[in-house]
C-alpha cells in the first residue's frame, strides 16, 4: 500500500482528500501546517507528498525544498489555487513532480498521482538496474582483478626476463627476471627507457623493421644473442618477442629474455670434464706417437754419434736436423696438451689482424716452398686496428695453414698446382673472419664428422689429433666460431669468425 502525506491548513480539504485517497487504496497521513508536515515526513517517510502552496508559516514551496533536502527521491505534488500559476511553475523548478488546481478534481489528482507513481517505479527499476549493473561490474572487476593478479604473479615469478612496452616503445613492464639479467631496477627503467636501447643492435633493427611493416607479426623465433648489462658485462641470452597490433595500429611490444649464464657455465664445465677425461683415456693411445718421436731422437742421435766417430759432417748434419725436427714435434705436442687441458681467458690487446696473418704466411712459406705449394694472400683492406687475443689468433692460424699445407702434401694427384689461400675480411655481420683454403685431398663427410673429436687425425703417426681440438677451444674462448667446408679430392676451407672489438686507447 502506497503511503501519502497530505499537508493543508484547511481541515475540511484535508478530511475530504484523505477520505477520497483512502478509498483509492492509499495509506494517508495528514498534517495541518508546513512545520508539522516536515516532522511527519521525517517520522513516516512517505513516498508521495501532497501539499498546499499557500499556508501560514512555512508555505508549500518551502516544504518542497525541505523535503527534497531530506529525501530527494520523494515525489511532491503541489496543490495551487487560481492565480498561483507562477508559484506552480517555480515549484516544478525545485523538483515538484506535478501540480493540481483547487478545487481538486478526482480525475486530475488521479493523473498526478499516477505520474508520481510511475516516476517512483521508474526510479525503483533504475535503482535495481543500477544495483544489478554495479554487481555485475563488481563481479567483472573482481574477475579482471583476479586474472590481472594471476598474470602479474606469473610475470613476477618467471625466471625469464619479460619486458613490455607501450606504442611509443617505452618500457611499462620490467619483471624481476629482467632486473636480474640487465642489472637495472624497474624504477630506473619503467616509463623512462626505450626497449630498443636495452636490446642489442640486431634485435632493435628487427623491432624497427616489423613496426615499419604496420601489420601483425608472429612471435620471433628464439635467437641466442648477447645483451649488455648495467655494469657493461656481456650476458648470453635467448631472445624472442613480438610487436603488438590492434586494428592495424601498434599498441606495444614484448620481449622475452632467457638467461644463459648458468647453462653456458655448465656447458664449459662439461666440456672441461670431457676434455680432461679424453686426455686421460687417450694417454695410452698417444704412447704410439711419443714412441715415434723417441725413435726419431734415437735415429738422430745414432747419426750424430756415427758422424762424430767417423768425422762425417754430412751424417752429423742429418742427425742433428732429425733431432731438431723431433724437438719441434715434442714441443708442439706438449703445448697442445697444455692448451687443451687448461682454461684461459682471452688477453686482448690492440693489433692489426692482417699483420698476424702476414706473419703466419711468412713463417709457413719455407715449408710450403719445399713441397712446391704456393701460399696466396687475400687480405681485406677495410680491416684496421682492433682488439684481439694475438696468441689465440696466431696459434689458430698456424694450425690451420699447417693443416692446409699437409692436405696438399698428402694428396696423391700429380697434376695439381697446389695452393693455400689465406683470406681476411669483415663479414656482413660486422665480425672479423679468417679463411684458409687449400686444393688438397679434401675430406669425406665421415671424416668431417670426426674432425673435432678427441685425438682424431688424418695424418697417421705424423699427427696427434690435437691441433684442431686446440684451435676450436681457443676460438670458442675468444667467443668466436670455426666452420669447415670440404669435398673429398676437392680441397677444404676453414673459416674462423671473431667478434669485432674496437681498439682501445693506446698505453
Amino acid at each position: 500500500m502506497e503511503k501519502i502525506l497530505l499537508i493543508d491548513d484547511e481541515e475540511a480539504i484535508l478530511r475530504v482528500l484523505a477520505r477520497s485517497l483512502r478509498s483509492d487504496g492509499y495509506e494517508v497521513i495528514t498534517a495541518k501546517s508546513g512545520d508539522e508536515g516536515i516532522q511527519t515526513f521525517i517520522r513516516e517517510s512517505p513516498q508521495i507528498v501532497l501539499t498546499d502552496i499557500k499556508m501560514p508559516g512555512m508555505d508549500g514551496l518551502e516544504v518542497l525544498k525541505r523535503i527534497k533536502d531530506i529525501q530527494s527521491e520523494a515525489e511532491v505534488i503541489i496543490i495551487t489555487g487560481h492565480g498561483d500559476i507562477d508559484s506552480a511553475i517555480e515549484s516544478l523548478q525545485y523538483g515538484a513532480s506535478d501540480f493540481v488546481n483547487k478545487p481538486v478534481r478526482d480525475k486530475a489528482l488521479a493523473i498526478a498521482l499516477e505520474r508520481a507513481r510511475k516516476k517512483l517505479d521508474i526510479r525503483r527499476q533504475l535503482k535495481e538496474y543500477t544495483t544489478d549493473l554495479e554487481n555485475m561490474c563488481q563481479i567483472a572487476t573482481e574477475e579482471v582483478r583476479r586474472k590481472s593478479k594471476f598474470t602479474d604473479r606469473l610475470i613476477k615469478s618467471s625466471n625469464d626476463g619479460i619486458v613490455a612496452t607501450d606504442e611509443e616503445w617505452k618500457v611499462i613492464i620490467f619483471n624481476p627476471g629482467a632486473e636480474r639479467i640487465f642489472g637495472y631496477s624497474r624504477y630506473e627503467i619503467i616509463r623512462k627507457t626505450d626497449i630498443r636501447d636495452l636490446c642489442p643492435t640486431e634485435i632493435a633493427e628487427i623491432f624497427n623493421e616489423k613496426a615499419a611493416q604496420k601489420k601483425p607479426m608472429e612471435q620471433l623465433p628464439w635467437k641466442e644473442t648477447l645483451i649488455t648489462s648495467k655494469d657493461g658485462d656481456k650476458i648470453p641470452v635467448r631472445f624472442s618477442g613480438t610487436v603488438l597490433y590492434e586494428d592495424n595500429m601498434m599498441v606495444g611490444s614484448v620481449g622475452f629474455f632467457q638467461d644463459l649464464r648458468e647453462i653456458k657455465r655448465l656447458e664449459r664445465e662439461l666440456i672441461h670434464s670431457e676434455r680432461l677425461a679424453a686426455i686421460g683415456q687417450t694417454v695410452a693411445g698417444m704412447a704410439h706417437g711419443i714412441k715415434n718421436i723417441l725413435y726419431g731422437f734415437k735415429g738422430g742421435s745414432y747419426l750424430v754419434n756415427l758422424g762424430i766417430d767417423k768425422d762425417d759432417k754430412l751424417k752429423l748434419k742429418d742427425g742433428w736436423q732429425m733431432i731438431q725436427r723431433n724437438i719441434n714435434r715434442t714441443s708442439d705436442l706438449v703445448l697442445d696438451l697444455l692448451s687443451y687441458s687448461k682454461e684461459r681467458e682471452p688477453e686482448y690487446e690492440n693489433c692489426f689482424p692482417n699483420e698476424i696473418a702476414e706473419e703466419v704466411c711468412d713463417l709457413m712459406k719455407e715449408t710450403a716452398n719445399e713441397h712446391e705449394i704456393e701460399i696466396l694472400k687475400d687480405f681485406g683492406q677495410n680491416i684496421g686496428e682492433m682488439m684481439l687475443d694475438v696468441r689465440t689468433v696466431h696459434r689458430s692460424l698456424m694450425n690451420l695453414v699447417s693443416n692446409a699445407i699437409d692436405a696438399c702434401i698428402f694428396d696423391d694427384n700429380p697434376n695439381k698446382d697446389y695452393k693455400v689461400i689465406v683470406k681476411t675480411g669483415i663479414g656482413p655481420d660486422s665480425n672479423l673472419f679468417f679463411e684458409v683454403t687449400d686444393n688438397g685431398s679434401g675430406m669425406s663427410d665421415e671424416v668431417k664428422s670426426k674432425l673435432f673429436t678427441s685425438f682424431f687425425s688424418t695424418k697417421g703417426d705424423k699427427g696427434t689429433g690435437l691441433g684442431l681440438l686446440v684451435t676450436r677451444k681457443l676460438i670458442e674462448e675468444h667467443n668466436g666460431t670455426i666452420h669447415v667446408a670440404s669435398r673429398l679430392g676437392g680441397g677444404t676451407t676453414f673459416t674462423v669468425r671473431l667478434p669485432y672489438k674496437k681498439a682501445g686507447p693506446a698505453h
